[in-house]
């Protein structure tokens, strides 16, 4: 995305990004407390009504991989207004419907408006920073999305109560319409495109397997996956799992923003340790929080203490980790090959949404009278996390030591 005098500050194309980023996530969320109604407002089994959060997630994720390169081709904005158009329609439309299998094609077609605002967002933030000021700016991004899942739980829950559950819909084709229009407003009409002598599917296909060549791209996206998945286990699990102490739509959404409040925390911490200690310190600490945090749930459970807070309280640590992992993470996935940031942001997005989706499904057909099964499921793709990150951490040590003289290199540190 090129600056030009007409232009607004970057800070406040940035906020408008950070914003639009966000609106995914928010529509994801706001459904949730509804969704312990829907199997008896619809007539429909578990798995129908869990479909309808899954499949967000699928479009969410998958058509992230198509908006990526053609916003490098085509340009940012006009990717992000049919996203945007989309994802306003699409629930406008859900909130009229009269069975699960439109709802799930409503949710299906808001998911894949709301995946160009997630792709075109990071990557016109990369556009616009570079090094530590583009990680603070993730951080933001992820403050934002901490931010989103306690507000649209919360909300959601009070206008299910209130209004009725098609009002969360109509709610979010309103924001929808609201951010189109600022982004119509805001945003640089004149972009930089590819060549236009060589086909987008061409490009597409070699900004993709440019990326596949990149070991460090590839570990650090598996990293944000798995961490997205855990992630997601606990948003498809939490509603349920709560619901069987008899937490209801009501108040549920009071008990799910204890994590991502946390995780806005931790972004916060992230925005500013950023320049002090640098990202493998924070991407380690953000791995010990988490897991500490989950192994905390599965103990208070085996322990017998059935209460809600014994789920949900220590599932505080993980948001709190996920915030200082994920800034620095993103900041590294996206600035890999700086030509190809929408490519990289879609690849990043898709694999995280994706593997958010098969944990959110999973999630769903587990037990929820206890939150052994979903707190297992939180461990395993955690331990993925990790494991991918000790693989990022000694690539990134024998890089350095290769690029060192060999007396300095047992000393030195690495800060990818």
């Amino acid at each position: 995305m090129s600056l030009d005098p007409q232009m607004p500050s970057r800070g406040r194309l940035a906020a408008l990004l950070v914003v639009q980023i966000a609106f995914g996530i928010l529509a994801m969320t706001i459904c949730l407390p509804s969704m312990q109604e829907w199997g008896a407002i619809f007539k429909a089994d578990a798995g129908s009504v869990q479909m309808t959060f899954s499949g967000y997630l699928i479009t969410y994720g998958g058509l992230q991989l198509l908006y990526g390169p053609l916003s490098d081709r085509f340009g940012r904005r006009r990717l992000l207004l049919f996203g945007l158009a989309l994802s306003s329609l699409a629930p406008l439309a859900g909130s009229l419907a009269q069975g699960i299998d439109t709802l799930i094609a409503a949710r299906v077609f808001q998911g894949a408006g709301a995946a160009a605002c997630m792709v075109v967002g990071r990557a016109a933030l990369q556009d616009l920073f570079q090094g530590p000021e583009r990680t603070r700016w993730m951080a933001y991004v992820g403050m934002a999305m901490g931010l989103c899942p306690p507000t649209g739980t919360v909300l959601g829950g009070q206008l299910h109560v209130h209004f009725g559950w098609a009002s969360n819909l109509l709610l979010m084709g309103l924001v929808g319409a609201v951010l189109f229009a600022l982004a119509w407003r805001l945003l640089p009409v004149q972009e930089k495109h590819g060549d236009p002598k060589d086909h987008w599917l061409r490009q597409m296909v070699t900004a993709y397997g440019r990326l596949a060549r990149e070991p460090a791209f590839l570990i650090d996206t598996t990293v944000l996956a798995a961490t997205s998945a855990a992630f997601y286990v606990f948003l498809g699990s939490a509603p349920f799992v709560l619901g069987s102490y008899g937490i209801g739509p009501g108040t549920v959404g009071l008990y799910i923003m204890l994590a991502p409040l946390s995780y806005f925390v931790g972004n916060f911490m992230a925005s500013r340790l950023i320049r002090l200690k640098g990202p493998v310190w924070l991407a380690w600490m953000g791995q010990t929080s988490t897991v500490g945090g989950i192994a905390l749930v599965l103990v208070l459970a085996w322990a017998g203490l059935h209460h809600p807070l014994a789920f949900v309280g220590p599932l505080m640590l993980m948001g709190l980790g996920h915030g200082l992992l994920l800034p620095p993470t993103l900041a590294a996935t996206v600035g890999v090959i700086p030509a190809l940031a929408g490519a990289a942001a879609a690849v990043a997005g898709v694999s995280q949404q994706l593997l958010g989706a098969l944990g959110g499904y999973w999630a769903g057909a587990v037990r929820h009278d206890t939150p052994v099964p979903a707190t297992l499921l939180m461990m395993a793709f955690t331990l993925a996390a990790v494991l991918a990150q000790a693989l990022s951490w000694r690539r990134a040590r024998a890089n350095a030591a290769e690029r060192m003289p060999s007396d300095a290199a047992p000393d030195a540190q690495v800060t990818r």
